[in-house]
């Protein structure tokens, strides 16, 4: 389990810093952000913009993260930035820190944020070097000791990272998910009118920016916990169903496979994105893999293989599905029909995306709301509203159908 400790305030003079790799590779340089100990999966984000973006994701949970741009926190931070309620990353890692910010919409230094919200970080060390050894040999368990627990015996500090927990087998997504019901209304984000449509958006680690991209499109947003069931789904009469990206393995998310599988069952509309495509592909009997070192970054190349057309993507995925990549294929559970693997990535050819061909329901595995991050999947959205369209207005035919039927027969 990830343990993170840290000190109320930022000390005038950083403090000596270690991080410590599972393998037992050492890097040396000085406290960012809170000292103490911090521990978790150490990963690396190729994004050279939306660090705040990045750690308030909070698909972070529990991990360590390198930051492979190597001058960060130089516009500061601001509460319009944030992605979540709170910064999720478990240890923050980079090389050049900012010493001051410098931007109009600063509203405090990076550090001082990690210190308010005691977020033990490390400075000062070779993120390309650690970069390159995550890539060689996979990611891996770390921590990160700043102050005196720095001090402690090289030997001492690899017990206590392989005394931690993997990832493999955790189950993130109650821990980072909301506990209360709310909803978000279009005409809160410039919507003129009453909205289109309804759904019901499982929180499985949802950032801020994904149901806003949905009520500027005139979609009222439902956003229950990850405990939702499918009984509290009916009660807000949704016409679709999203689900969110989030943390943890998706082997462990069992009951939220089971509500999919309602859903799907009820011919409700279905969308997901990162860990909702990873439910979705277990959801129609595929399994899921950890990935060497995963795509997190702003900048990951993604073919939409319906249209031909290439998009450069926000993701953050450590896992992923298993499916065949070459054409529509049947489900394993059978009931569900036909599926195809609709968007794959140019880097690994790893599946970014599954689409139904039988029942409403598609998803990708990466971030189209894109804060941070380019614009290129934001049609996902409109994708996801036409499929809604077309199913309300197939159920509508087929009522009108039977109806017609019904006054024939009198």
């Amino acid at each position: 389990m990830t343990q993170t400790t840290g000190t109320a305030a930022a000390a005038a003079t950083p403090a000596p810093a270690v991080l410590v790799l599972e393998d037992g590779r050492i890097f040396r340089g000085t406290s960012y952000g809170a000292t103490g100990t911090a521990l978790g999966e150490a990963v690396f984000a190729t994004g050279m913009t939306g660090y705040q973006e990045t750690i308030t994701d909070p698909s972070y949970a529990r991990q360590l993260v390198v930051q492979t741009a190597p001058h960060i926190g130089n516009t500061g931070v601001n509460k319009d930035d944030a992605e979540s309620r709170r910064i999720w990353v478990a240890g923050y890692i980079v090389r050049d820190a900012a010493r001051r910010p410098s931007n109009w919409r600063s509203e405090r230094s990076l550090d001082a944020e990690l210190v308010e919200q005691g977020i033990v970080g490390i400075q000062g060390v070779d993120t390309r070097a650690i970069t390159r050894h995550l890539r060689e040999h996979k990611t891996m368990r770390a921590g990160i000791f700043s102050g005196d627990a720095a001090r402690a015996a090289d030997k001492d500090l690899v017990d206590t990272v392989l005394a931690s927990a993997p990832m493999e087998g955790s189950r993130l997504a109650e821990e980072v998910s909301v506990d209360t019901a709310y909803t978000v209304e279009p005409k809160d984000f410039g919507w003129d009118g009453e909205p289109l449509f309804s759904i019901a958006a499982i929180d499985l680690g949802i950032k801020r920016m994904t149901p806003i991209r949905f009520a500027e499109r005139g979609v009222r947003v439902h956003v229950l916990p990850a405990t939702a069931t499918i009984e509290e789904i009916n009660a807000v009469n949704p016409d679709g169903v999203f689900m969110s990206n989030g943390p943890g393995d998706p082997a462990t998310a069992d009951s939220q496979v089971k509500l999919l599988r309602s859903v799907l069952d009820e011919k409700i509309p279905y969308f997901g994105i990162c860990f909702g495509n990873q439910i979705l592909g277990r959801a129609l009997g595929f399994g899921t893999y950890k990935l060497r070192y995963g795509h997190r970054g702003i900048n990951q190349p993604v073919m939409d293989r319906r249209t031909g057309k290439v998009e450069i993507t926000s993701q953050n995925h450590g896992f992923a599905v298993d499916a065949p990549l070459n054409g529509a294929t049947r489900a394993p559970e059978e009931r569900y029909g036909r599926v195809e693997v609709s968007h794959v990535s140019l880097n690994d050819d790893v599946v970014e995306g599954l689409a139904c061909l039988d029942i409403p329901a598609f998803s990708v595995q990466y971030h189209p709301e894109a804060a941070a991050g380019p614009h290129d999947a934001a049609y996902l959205f409109d994708r996801f509203i036409a499929l809604m369209a077309d199913t309300k207005s197939a159920a509508a035919g087929a009522q009108t159908s039977t109806d017609s039927k019904t006054e024939d027969k009198k």
